[in-house]
């Protein structure tokens, strides 16, 4: 069966996102710096159909994990920052733009029904309104032997340790401080799941960790 990864990029003090996210500032105020290892990677690039990048261990990392993945999983704030109903939602449309970088189907957990979207470049949002464990079944089936993503954000990774059925966590950390915002690891209850490290890989722009989840 192929399993369930968490990819997150995190600062040193712990946190996935800055204070104060808007529509501008969609990561909160320094939130974007969080991502500034992965921006200049040749294989980040390409991913969003542009030229050069940096061919190092940052990319050849975030290449690797592509290479896996067959389907995506997110919550509604990492696809649009947005919550009630989706005609009140200022960016309903999403962040990713006409041709998302994806490439395959994209299951989005929301409260609000939504007929499916396809996109340019063979990326569905597929919208999920009966919880992790139906998004999860549908995002396997989709990846057809590949494995399946939870991109984010925090909540949504929590949700799935909290319920075990996280098999990976991969954590980016970046070499910068936020002093605020969210974090990665908040609500996990009063018996936080057990890690086991797999692979450290360090570069002068992040340090990536993998963890095995103990089952």
């Amino acid at each position: 069966m192929s399993k369930l990864i968490s990819d997150i990029t995190m600062s040193v003090d712990g946190y996935v996102a800055g204070p104060d996210p808007t529509l501008e500032e969609p990561l909160g105020r320094g939130g974007e710096q969080l991502h500034d290892w992965m921006v200049a990677t040749k294989a980040w690039r390409e991913t969003h159909g542009m030229d050069g990048g940096e061919d190092n261990a940052d990319s050849r990392r975030f290449e690797e994990h592509l290479r896996s993945i067959g389907a995506t999983i997110m919550g509604r704030r990492m696809f649009s920052g947005g919550s009630g109903p989706w005609e009140g939602d200022p960016n309903a449309a999403a962040w990713f733009g006409d041709e998302p970088p994806f490439h395959h189907s994209v299951f989005v957990l929301t409260h609000h029904a939504r007929d499916p979207e396809v996109k340019e470049g063979g990326t569905t949002y597929v919208f999920v309104t009966d919880g992790i464990e139906s998004a999860l079944e549908q995002a396997r089936a989709a990846a057809e032997g590949g494995d399946v993503q939870v991109a984010g954000g925090a909540n949504v990774v929590q949700q799935y340790l909290a319920a075990g059925l996280l098999d990976e966590l991969q954590v980016h950390v970046a070499p910068v401080l936020l002093g605020g915002g969210v974090r990665l690891f908040d609500q996990l209850g009063p018996d936080p799941p057990k890690l086991e490290r797999m692979s450290v890989v360090e570069s002068p722009a992040a340090a990536h960790l993998r963890y095995r989840v103990v089952k």
